[in-house]
């Protein structure tokens, strides 16, 4: 049984699935939406839209070779055993490069990296974030497949395409709202042209005259992590009054 919730200012009701269904769930079921990986929409091999990258679930899709073995190169495991969660995946890769030489690839659904410490697999195929598992399993990369991350996929048959088109516009102003922030300051506008060079914004900054003569306040957006540099070269370059504003959400 799935659990599911329902939206109350949309008519959204958010179904909680396996990572590795939702793919199919979008692209051949009723399902308007999807939060998934890249991996599982390539692994499931159906036709979805991808409509935002969501910068979490960073990894690779590696193949990984027991250290020991001292594998150079991908060639050399064609024709060989591999184990994978990624069959489809890893079939495609393998045949590729596999020559004449035919791969035979099984399926396991967890501790993929055990398969050749037991003798399941003379390779595997896995994702690696940190490579904290693949190493303690004595493994070692010898090709990346492919990188992934969390991404919102839709339907392209969907009935709701405003609505999707909503949710899209609202996750994409909470990214940027996590991404940036924006910087206040007040600054000679003799100085201005310096100082916009450092503060570009999106798309230009907010320029406003003050009343002391001569004097102008300028807002814009910059990237969260570049924070501390930009305030030292706008105070070098004169301008005071230098504020950091934080941004709860944002649509642009």
């Amino acid at each position: 049984k799935c659990r599911h919730a329902v939206c109350k200012d949309l008519p959204i009701t958010l179904v909680f699935l396996p990572a590795s269904d939702i793919a199919n769930y979008v692209g051949l079921g009723d399902v308007d939406m999807g939060i998934t990986g890249e991996d599982c929409v390539a692994e499931a091999g159906v036709d979805v839209k991808e409509e935002l990258k969501l910068g979490f679930g960073k990894c690779r899709l590696c193949v990984q070779a027991p250290v020991r073995k001292q594998v150079k190169s991908v060639e050399e495991l064609a024709g060989g055993r591999v184990c994978t969660s990624f069959p489809e995946l890893t079939k495609r890769y393998f045949s590729s490069i596999s020559g004449d030489s035919e791969t035979s690839v099984r399926f396991v659904s967890g501790s993929v990296e055990a398969a050749c410490g037991l003798g399941l697999a003379d390779a595997v195929v896995d994702l690696v974030e940190t490579g904290t598992t693949m190493k303690a399993a004595g493994l070692e990369i010898v090709a990346e497949v492919m990188k992934s991350e969390a991404i919102l996929i839709s339907n392209p048959n969907t009935k709701l395409p405003a609505v999707v088109d909503l949710i899209k516009k609202r996750m994409e102003g909470y990214i940027t709202a996590t991404k940036f922030v924006m910087i206040s300051y007040n600054i000679a506008r003799s100085l201005l042209p310096d100082a916009c060079k450092v503060t570009p914004g999106k798309t230009s900054p907010t320029v406003t005259n003050l009343d002391e003569e001569g004097m102008c306040a300028v807002s814009a957006l910059i990237e969260k992590n570049e924070c501390a540099v930009k305030m030292d070269r706008l105070s070098e370059i004169g301008a005071t009054d230098i504020l950091i504003i934080a941004i709860s959400n944002s649509r642009m």
